[in-house]
């Protein structure tokens, strides 16, 4: 996929997503699932929108920084050990690749990430 056309727009609040189960062993807590969809991924950098529903998963992040479209969450870090981040629509943050995290999501989660 080389992306979005040079002067088209998509509303990322309103894209379609299709959700799968998160797998047993990431899952904390509830029943999450998380949908992904590729914008752009031209010049080897990806934009994509990502949602999770409510409940606790751990992950392994890779390097980006993504904006919070809607919904609430807090990211707690696990390695390396950092003070958790509550989210919520408009917060901008940065991750990298390694980092340990714990995601508790409170009402589903829609973020557009820019991978770095």
């Amino acid at each position: 996929m080389t992306g979005l056309a040079p002067g088209a727009a998509v509303d990322a609040g309103r894209l379609a997503l299709t959700h799968a189960p998160l797998p047993e062993e990431d899952v904390r807590d509830g029943a999450p699932t998380t949908g992904y969809s590729v914008l752009d991924d031209a010049g080897g950098i990806e934009i994509g929108v990502w949602e999770m529903t409510p409940g606790t998963a751990v992950d392994v992040e890779e390097d980006e920084v993504f904006v919070v479209l809607s919904g609430r969450a807090t990211v707690t870090f696990t390695a390396p050990v950092l003070p958790p981040v509550e989210l919520g629509p408009g917060s901008v943050m940065r991750l990298t690749t390694g980092m340990r995290t714990v995601w508790t999501v409170t009402a589903t989660l829609r973020k557009v990430s820019i991978g770095i």
